[in-house]
């Protein structure tokens, strides 16, 4: 019997949580094979600085409870590893760690970037004949994941898109024949337009919507833009625009590149709804409020789909019962049996098809002016965003689970990152 580490990487989102808590629930099931459970807090950080919560003493009530909360309630990263090729001594650190507390299974909570840390702790553990198990546990709200049919933690963010966008173009339509004509709403995504597109779902059959995407995918062009949007508003009186954070022009520059980059080379964002509404401002003459997504669209726990909080708990399950199977770098994937009505079942892939490949949303889910959605990419979407499962609410607010951080002794002598 050999314990289980997990921790979580990346971006949080509304229901990774629900994923740990489908690993930890899973684990105690295979009592008979796994020890204990720690959990690395702050993700790899945790696991170099051997910082771990020990969840196996944690009531089976409040490991229940994390299905219902966003954030990482361990604590998140983004930190990347050295290249083992020419510095090995994180690598050495990690394996020492968990020779140190006998961990046999590495569950790790994360999208591409993670899954690149995954597949070189489980190559690294190879070499040195350690024996390990490293599952990369699928998680991103941007659903640029290769090899699954959806991303958890992606149509939660979805439907809070969606929602929103219906709920800002009611009130610019209802204030835009004296005020407001114009609103601008920037969403994440660097260079996958899923959450952008998302935006679009707004406008349906029932809601003759006036909404305009701009996508990560397609170079922004101003002329053909700043038009678009003037047929909208004097078709519509107003319009809604979608702005995804990675949107970029002809030459590849980000609208919103800001300078900053974070550990693993990617330009810092923020900031496409200022310039959007600035340009349509000056160019059409109109008043334009903004907003930005940010923090909101991936913490939304109140407001998430159904469906994703169930495949968030279903991949952190299956990711254990992965390991009692004897697999080893690979991810759990969900797999879409059929779109109407919507199944869908756990697959599995291997790292080396994960790690640092991005899946972007496909052309022929563009239509063809390139501001808004096909029906093809509205078929795809929604059962991603079917589906209500509110947390349990005391006095006007949800209540949300924290786990009691149970420290792991340690063993060994501090390392210096």
């Amino acid at each position: 019997m050999r314990n289980a580490i997990y921790g979580q990487s990346g971006g949080v989102t509304a229901v990774i949580n629900a994923s740990a808590c489908g690993v930890i629930e899973a684990a105690r099931q295979h009592s008979h094979a796994i020890g204990r459970v720690f959990a690395a807090r702050s993700g790899i950080i945790g696991v170099l600085d051997e910082d771990f919560t020990d969840t196996t003493d944690v009531s089976d009530d409040a490991i229940a409870a994390l299905r219902y909360t966003p954030s990482g309630v361990f604590g998140s990263c983004r930190f990347k590893l050295d290249d083992p090729a020419t510095d090995n001594r994180q690598f050495e650190r990690i394996v020492d760690v968990f020779k140190a507390h006998d961990i046999g299974y590495f569950f790790y909570n994360g999208g591409g970037d993670s899954a690149d840390t995954c597949i070189k702790i489980s190559r690294f553990a190879d070499r040195v004949d350690y024996p390990l198990q490293a599952i990369l546990v699928p998680k991103t709200i941007d659903n640029d994941l290769f090899g699954t049919d959806t991303s958890p933690g992606f149509g939660s963010v979805a439907k809070y898109i969606a929602v929103s966008t219906r709920e800002a173009s009611f009130d610019v339509r209802s204030m835009s024949v004296s005020s407001t004509k114009v609103f601008v709403f920037e969403v994440m995504g660097r260079h996958a337009g899923w959450i952008a597109a998302a935006g679009a779902l707004a406008a349906d059959e029932g809601y003759d919507l006036s909404i305009v995407i701009i996508f990560p995918e397609i170079a922004f062009d101003r002329s053909r833009f700043t038009a678009k949007v003037d047929a909208m508003i004097h078709r519509y009186g107003y319009c809604t625009v979608t702005v995804a954070e990675g949107a970029k022009l002809a030459d590849g520059r980000f609208l919103a590149e800001q300078g900053h980059r974070d550990a693993f080379g990617h330009s810092q964002l923020g900031g496409a709804a200022t310039v959007v509404a600035d340009m349509l401002s000056s160019t059409l003459g109109c008043k334009c409020h903004w907003a930005v997504a940010d923090y909101l669209q991936r913490s939304a726990r109140h407001v998430a789909s159904r469906t994703d909080v169930d495949q968030a708990y279903a991949v952190g399950k299956a990711a254990v019962e992965m390991a009692m199977a004897g697999d080893n770098a690979i991810m759990p994937t969900i797999v879409r049996t059929s779109n109407d009505p919507y199944t869908w079942k756990i697959g599995k892939v291997p790292l080396t098809q994960v790690a640092n490949v991005e899946n972007v949303l496909p052309r022929h889910f563009i239509s063809a002016d390139g501001f808004g959605i096909t029906n093809a990419c509205r078929m795809h979407l929604l059962p991603l965003i079917q589906g209500e499962d509110p947390p349990p609410y005391d006095r006007g607010l949800p209540r949300y689970a924290t786990v009691q951080h149970i420290g792991v002794p340690k063993r060994l002598e501090p390392f210096k990152r």
